[in-house]
């Protein structure tokens, strides 16, 4: 029951932090003609690798208290430009709007798995 249960919670946090970059590169996109903005992203691998284990300390009792993380934004850093804009805005659109299409992506392909989890589990619960 606990790795359905760590399965599940590990699927969530990947929709939190899918979800979260979306906004980020929806922001980018959106200030593409700002003067002086500098595009930002989150590294999603690295994000998610704080959700595939509870760390060093493993509880050895019910009663433990956990060590998981919270779902958390992620770490939002700049992302370097190819093309030094004049203004000093650091969005390049196109690649704005690659990395946004293949994060919705990814996004909907959790969450397509996740409902399928959900699922198989309603079917077994029921007894199908």
């Amino acid at each position: 029951m606990n790795e359905i249960k760590q399965n599940l919670n590990m699927l969530g946090a990947a929709l939190s932090l899918r979800a979260r970059r979306n906004e980020i590169l929806a922001s980018n996109i959106a200030n593409a003609a700002t003067p002086h903005y500098k595009a930002r992203d989150i590294n999603f691998e690295t994000e998610i690798k704080k959700y595939q284990k509870d760390g060093p300390i493993s509880s050895t009792h019910d009663q433990h208290i956990s060590v998981k993380r919270p779902v958390a934004p992620g770490k939002v850093q700049f992302r370097k430009n190819v093309n030094p804009s004049l203004d000093g805005n650091t969005v390049e659109l196109a690649v704005e709007q690659l990395e946004f299409a293949q994060n919705s992506m990814r996004y909907q392909s959790t969450l397509s798995f996740l409902g399928g989890k959900i699922n198989t589990l309603m079917s077994a619960i029921k007894g199908e």
